[in-house]
Order: structure tokens, then C-alpha cells, then sequence
């Protein structure tokens, strides 16, 4: 199986914001995100994916996620030269 660690951007009203997550299907999260169907803190806004990895172990997805999530600077970056 496949599995993907995601970077989501969005820009509302000149306010930038990321989301980190992990998943089996990638675009069907994103459909969930947009849709407000997704994570609580994704609800209200319009999403684009900015950064997405492919791995075959479930494990490593989910490493690779928690290190997103602690860095701060690095999802910064990624808004700024994505959003």
C-alpha cells in the first residue's frame, strides 16, 4: 500500500495557514478538506496541496508527518513560496 504525507496551504483574507497529515488516498483527503468533511481546524477555507511525499510504510509517513508538524519554519517557507 501507499501512503502520502501532505502539506496543505491556504490563504484567506491575506492570512496564510498550513496543515500536515498523512494518508492512504490523496486526493480524496483533499475533497474532504475542501469540503469541510476533514480535520476540525481545516473547516472554512479552500485548500492546495504545497508538499506531498509518497512512501510504502506506513510508519515512515507518519514519522515524516510529526516532523512536519514540529517545524515550524520549514511549513513557513513552504506557504511563502507556494500560497
Amino acid at each position: 500500500m501507499t501512503f502520502y504525507v501532505y502539506i496543505l496551504g491556504s490563504k484567506k483574507r491575506g492570512r496564510k495557514k498550513t496543515y500536515v497529515g498523512w494518508t492512504n488516498n490523496l486526493i480524496k483527503r483533499l475533497q474532504k478538506h475542501n469540503s469541510g468533511k476533514g480535520a476540525k481546524s481545516t473547516k472554512g477555507r479552500k485548500w492546495k496541496i504545497i508538499y506531498k511525499k509518497k512512501y510504502n510504510l506506513k510508519i515512515k509517513a507518519m514519522s515524516e508527518e510529526y516532523y512536519f508538524k514540529k517545524n515550524q519554519k520549514l511549513r513557513k517557507y513552504l506557504s511563502n513560496k507556494f500560497l
